[in-house]
């Protein structure tokens, strides 16, 4: 998944296990490759991991952590900037409302992918009078052609999920970047007008 342009202040970077500062147009990654494949329980105990060290927001710079390994999107915590007005807390509440939105979709979609991936491979090998492992204790696998019938069905049963997804995602964005302009012509009005200037820290500016 692509992220939205992210526009942040330059500002130093302080450790937070997980987690690194954004400058600019920028997403980084900390995750490591790890020399043998995790269990299922380490899985989840890094998933928790991951949640119990997000940082508290910066007023310099966001916050993004590593893949989130079941919906495989990167964590934010966008930053709060002081004296944020009522139209800048409108677009940052929104960015981070979509990213929990999608989080959730993601996750949720991801794990029935699998589940049913599973279940589809057992039934295929049962049908054929074969465990889901061979004698050396190895996972038995379907060859591709077998495995196009699982994905094709898949995205025939869930393309109206699919559907209903890309009209909110378009919605949220379109209405995310309409927002960011008024932020940015807030902003130009308020550093060209002296008079103006005070504007950035009314609470009431819409």
């Amino acid at each position: 998944m692509s992220a939205v342009c992210r526009s942040l202040l330059r500002a130093p970077v302080r450790p937070v296990p997980g987690f690194v500062s954004a400058h600019g147009r920028l997403c980084s990654s900390t995750a490591s490759s790890a020399s043998t494949k995790p269990t299922e329980e380490e899985r989840k105990v890094k998933v928790q991991k991951t949640s119990i060290q997000r940082p508290a927001p910066s007023a310099s710079h966001d916050w993004i952590g590593p893949p989130n390994r079941l919906s495989n999107m990167r964590p934010i915590v966008y930053r709060v900037p002081e004296g944020e007005t009522q139209l800048e807390k409108r677009l940052r509440t929104l960015r981070q409302e979509t990213e929990d939105w999608n989080h959730g979709f993601w996750t949720k979609q991801n794990v029935t992918f699998s589940q049913e991936k599973e279940s589809f491979i057992a039934s295929q090998l049962r049908a054929k009078g074969l465990s889901r492992r061979d004698e050396q204790g190895r996972r038995r696998t379907l060859d591709s052609e077998e495995m196009a019938v699982f994905y094709k069905n898949f995205l025939d049963t869930n393309r109206t999920r699919h559907a209903d997804y890309n009209k909110e995602w378009y919605r949220r964005n379109f209405t995310i970047t309409v927002l960011m302009a008024r932020v940015t012509l807030q902003n130009m009005w308020n550093n060209l007008s002296p008079a103006n200037s005070g504007k950035k820290n009314d609470p009431t500016a819409t």
